[in-house]
């Protein structure tokens, strides 16, 4: 007790009079906004294991906050020290730090959409996923043969060719490495497969998923017209209860080294799996990742008893019941071409 007339200790009032002044100046901090920016957002990645001075440091060096030691305190005094989340953020200027504490801790990251097209094969889809820095291309295609991942997916198959579903996909950065991306696109992949199964009666011809899939992507390959679709699949189903050879250009294709180049009639006698005008039936597996479109095709065919097609323009096809006929609009269009 201070008795009247005394004099308050020097070491009293600092004790006293210190934490009032601390507790004035982490609020100050508290309630002043960041720093100003000429851009509209910045975007800053938080690598994994990053310590809380090592977040502080990026986020100054940044401009998202002031490079200030009131960060770090705020952070441990509101107990979220530990719970700051890695990856890719976007800011916006002149945010508060609490609000800045608040994202990195609720793991608000910024999403960025990835597509990859209806009928990429696999070396395609670990080219566009490594050209965006999402995935390392040479581990992506290792795990895309891995056994121990395809049996995790329940694919009895030699790769993930076929079952890398072809969408819009939105990745952030460091939230899921080169497997968790392919248990993505696999699990999308087998919904959308669940979905148009369950919307017909059966499965044509008795074909199992893995050749549904597979002929899929042989539609697939073939035309990139909607409305043909389901006839290019009604050529290779009435082709397949015909035990006829598919002699589908776009399987040899695949078994070329050099998938790109121009394909030749000495090609066309070369052995291969993957060589429908040798191997009778569909090939192995999948030649790329068809979308919901060519396996709804081949699921919901039309009702035709065509045999045979060819291109007409480079795009649409015309559509031949006989070699005869078929024969007739080879020549008939090849000329204009």
């Amino acid at each position: 007790m201070i008795l009247p007339g005394r004099r308050i200790p020097l070491p009293l009032i600092i004790l006293l009079v210190f934490p009032l002044l601390w507790l004035l100046w982490l609020g100050m901090y508290v309630i002043s906004p960041g720093p100003t920016a000429a851009a509209e957002r910045i975007e800053v990645f938080i690598p994994p294991s990053t310590s809380l001075a090592g977040i502080e440091k990026i986020l100054a060096a940044e401009g998202v906050i002031h490079d200030d030691p009131r960060f770090t305190m705020l952070a441990l005094l509101t107990g979220a020290a530990s719970r700051l989340r890695a990856g890719e953020y976007a800011f916006f200027p002149e945010k508060k730090p609490l609000e800045i504490i608040r994202q990195l801790k609720e793991g608000k990251v910024l999403y960025r959409p990835v597509t990859i097209p209806e009928g990429t094969e696999l070396a395609g889809v670990a080219a566009i996923l490594a050209a965006g820095d999402w995935v390392d291309k040479h581990r992506f295609l290792e795990l895309g043969r891995d056994p121990e991942l395809l049996a995790e997916a329940g694919i009895t198959a030699e790769s993930f060719e076929g079952y890398l579903f072809p969408d819009t996909y939105r990745l952030s950065k460091s939230q899921l490495d080169e497997a968790g991306i392919i248990r993505m696109m696999v699990k999308r992949q087998q919904e959308v497969f669940a979905e148009i199964v369950g919307g017909v009666a059966a499965i044509p011809r008795g074909l199992t998923p893995h050749e549904v899939i597979t002929l899929a992507s042989i539609v697939e390959k073939e035309t990139g017209i909607p409305a043909e679709r389901p006839l290019v699949a009604s050529v290779f189903l009435n082709r397949l209860a015909k035990n006829m050879r598919l002699q589908a250009d776009p399987t040899v294709r695949y078994g070329l080294q050099n998938k790109t180049e121009q394909l030749t009639r000495r090609q066309l006698t070369r052995s291969s799996p993957y060589n429908t005008y040798l191997v009778s039936g569909l090939p192995p597996g999948p030649i790329a990742n068809p979308g919901r479109a060519s396996i709804e095709a081949v699921l919901s065919p039309a009702e035709t008893d065509y045999l045979y097609f060819v291109a007409k323009d480079g795009q649409s096809h015309h559509f031949s019941r006989s070699l005869k006929e078929h024969n007739r609009a080879v020549a008939k269009f090849r000329k204009t071409q």
